[in-house]
């Protein structure tokens, strides 16, 4: 097996994956992602874009091909090993919040670092910290059940940056936001990572989320391509929004 590059964080080669149903998943994707840059991979629905995300963080482990974190070949790693990456390495932001009803804001947000082992005050603060830095500080205490779902997505952001990742994995995070807000969210979220130095790969169908990556990768029907035309993407207004040349 073949290194990577040093200044690559995350590196794939070759990336082969199959659905279940056998639809194509990645056709031979290859990639480098350096060390704090912000990279966007777009491509219409279904070009592959959340498979190769899932293939990087060790979530899906890719029938062919390498994807290596630093100097740790993830593709070959066990369950328990690429769990156990994703938690202490990874952070992980998806479409929907996926926020825990039971548990308040703040602990929803802390929790990723209790299950680390972080003593609960310690959690609570970092938690509270990153909540302010997503201006949704005063609704720390509330169930989500009260938040607005652009409330509710900035919670799961301030999760997914509370426990310091190397890398932050974004699956399409402002697909269900309103215009206004799905700018504010996008400025908070690469700001921190900036200003952090953490690295984010970003899945998208919008330009607005694109501009903001250092570099943009396109996808269609699973193989990297030097450009890919999205379809116009509509907000939940129903207003249309601008289209993405990668």
């Amino acid at each position: 097996m073949e290194a990577p590059p040093d200044n690559d964080v995350l590196w794939a080669r070759s990336l082969h994956f199959t659905h279940d149903d056998g639809s194509p998943g990645l056709g031979g994707v290859s990639l480098g992602v350096r060390e704090g840059e912000i990279l966007a991979v777009g491509g219409p629905c279904g070009s592959g874009k959340t498979t190769l995300l899932r293939c990087l963080a060790g979530l899906l482990r890719p029938q062919q091909g390498e994807v290596w974190f630093n100097s740790l070949p993830v593709h070959t790693m066990g369950a328990f090993a690429r769990e156990r990456l994703r938690r202490e390495r990874f952070g992980w932001i998806d479409p929907a919040p996926a926020l825990v009803p039971e548990l308040t804001v703040w602990e929803n947000t802390a929790l990723p670092l209790m299950l680390r082992g972080t003593p609960r005050r310690r959690a609570k603060t970092t938690a509270l910290e990153w909540l302010e830095r997503l201006d949704i500080g005063d609704r720390a205490r509330h169930r989500p059940h009260r938040l607005r779902r652009a409330e509710q997505q900035r919670v799961a952001v301030a999760r997914a940056l509370a426990s310091s990742p190397t890398v932050l994995f974004a699956d399409e995070p402002t697909a269900s936001l309103h215009r206004a807000d799905r700018a504010h969210l996008l400025r908070t979220l690469t700001t921190a990572a900036r200003s952090h130095r953490i690295t984010v790969v970003v899945a998208t169908r919008d330009a607005q989320t694109a501009a903001l990556a250092d570099r943009t990768v396109g996808l269609l029907d699973g193989r990297c391509v030097s450009a890919a035309h999205l379809p116009e993407v509509a907000d939940p207004e129903g207003r249309a929004a601008c289209s993405l040349s990668a």
